[in-house]
């Protein structure tokens, strides 16, 4: 199971064509070529690692847990990178930037909830368990800073 520290994947033009390369953690500010805005935030970098683990993890979850929690876990913890896009997009509108990044708060919110069920239901141990709650938590506060802070993101 790869794991943050392990690769990311960039895109990169060689002789005209486009190739994937691995490189040495999902955080890496190498990420993505085009990498500008939102892929620079640390929130976003720690959120898109996060969610890699996740789904790393979650293709260990039970078949019958396919449409139900494996599903659910995945798409909160990628939606918060999306509204964290989003809301950058949109940080030059106050109201829609802190309504955006909130959304994003509360999917991190619902992740730690599945995160929560996935213990319970002994699909991943406790270690496991805790460092994602932690990350999760560390990335909550950052959520909430960028809330009572948005105008230092126009």
């Amino acid at each position: 199971m790869p794991t943050s520290e392990q690769y990311v994947v960039h895109w990169q033009s060689a002789v005209g064509n486009k190739e994937r390369k691995k490189e040495s953690k999902y955080q890496s500010n190498n990420y993505h070529t085009m990498a500008t805005g939102f892929r620079n935030l640390t929130v976003y970098k720690k959120a898109f690692a996060l969610a890699m683990d996740i789904y790393h993890v979650s293709k260990k979850f039970p078949k019958d847990e396919l449409y139900s929690l494996t599903t659910q876990i995945r798409r909160s913890s990628r939606s918060v990178c999306s509204n964290i896009g989003e809301g950058y997009r949109k940080r030059l509108y106050e109201a829609h930037f802190v309504s955006k990044i909130s959304d994003s708060d509360m999917e991190n919110t619902e992740t730690q909830v599945w995160l929560d069920f996935a213990l319970a239901c002994e699909y991943i141990k406790k270690e496991i368990f805790d460092d994602f709650n932690n990350r999760s938590e560390e990335i909550g506060r950052l959520l909430n800073h960028m809330i009572q802070n948005p105008e230092r993101y126009k």
